[in-house]
């Protein structure tokens, strides 16, 4: 499949990923035995995948993702991203303070018949509880 073919598959998982009401076509993304790299206790598997993600949208329901950089070769897609949120659920142990975020990461998928079989991130959620009021500010 061409990059620019999963670069689309990527920006509409993306607007997904922002619209609560169609976050579960947000999945159509990856495959039932995709793995993520970076997820501390997200274990191989589209199951453990959506687990994850239903968590983190109940801590920040209003979650909007955007992409600022996306480059693709061959069945490769790396992409720099930005989440904007309001915490309004509990987060790593860390009951809703209904105070805004805003994070940015570097992710890399790798593809295979226009489904992410594999990906790498790294984001700042040191940040994030940070923000939330979890740690100090640095």
């Amino acid at each position: 499949m061409a990059a620019g073919d999963n670069k689309a598959a990527l920006r509409h998982a993306m607007e997904c990923f922002s619209d609560p009401a169609c976050r579960t076509a947000y999945f159509d993304l990856y495959t039932d035995e995709t793995v993520l790299h970076g997820y501390p206790g997200v274990e191989p598997g589209l199951e453990s995948i959506k687990q994850f993600y239903a968590a983190f949208w109940a801590a920040f329901p209003d979650a909007r993702l955007t992409a600022s950089d996306m480059l693709g070769e061959g069945d490769s897609l790396a992409c720099r991203f930005r989440i904007d949120a309001t915490h309004r659920g509990e987060f790593l142990g860390v009951p809703s303070t209904g105070r805004p975020i805003s994070f940015e990461g570097i992710t890399i998928l790798r593809f295979a018949g226009g489904r992410c079989v594999e990906r790498w991130s790294q984001a700042d959620f040191l940040g994030v509880l940070q923000q939330i009021g979890a740690l100090p500010a640095r």
